[in-house]
């Protein structure tokens, strides 16, 4: 399906900001190639025709904190205050956090 050795570089699909006029362009950057399988990379694929480099952010953690499930960190909301997009939280823990680090959190 892809005719490249490595796929070219692009945004994980667990979140990414970019401003309007940008996504009007990949709209129109979208329609000139055959749509691909994985969100992911046909988001990069179409970066790649606008000549554009996604740029990663520490506040983005698409594939979780760590990966022992059972980490104390997992659970500290002072961790969690610049983070912009986190997987591996249930809805409840997700709820749950937003209100701590939302509330009159203290951290050092």
């Amino acid at each position: 399906l892809y005719n490249k050795n490595i796929y070219p570089p692009y945004a994980g699909g667990g979140g990414f900001i970019m401003d309007g006029a940008l996504a009007k362009r990949l709209h129109k950057a979208s329609e000139t190639l055959e749509l691909y399988p994985i969100d992911d990379v046909f988001l990069g694929m179409c970066l790649e025709v606008l000549r554009v480099s996604p740029v990663g952010h520490e506040g983005f953690k698409t594939f979780g904190i760590v990966k022992n499930k059972n980490s104390k960190m997992n659970k500290e909301p002072c961790f969690y205050r610049s983070m912009l997009v986190v997987h591996k939280l249930l809805p409840p823990e997700l709820l749950r956090m937003w209100d701590l680090v939302h509330s009159n959190l203290t951290c050092a």
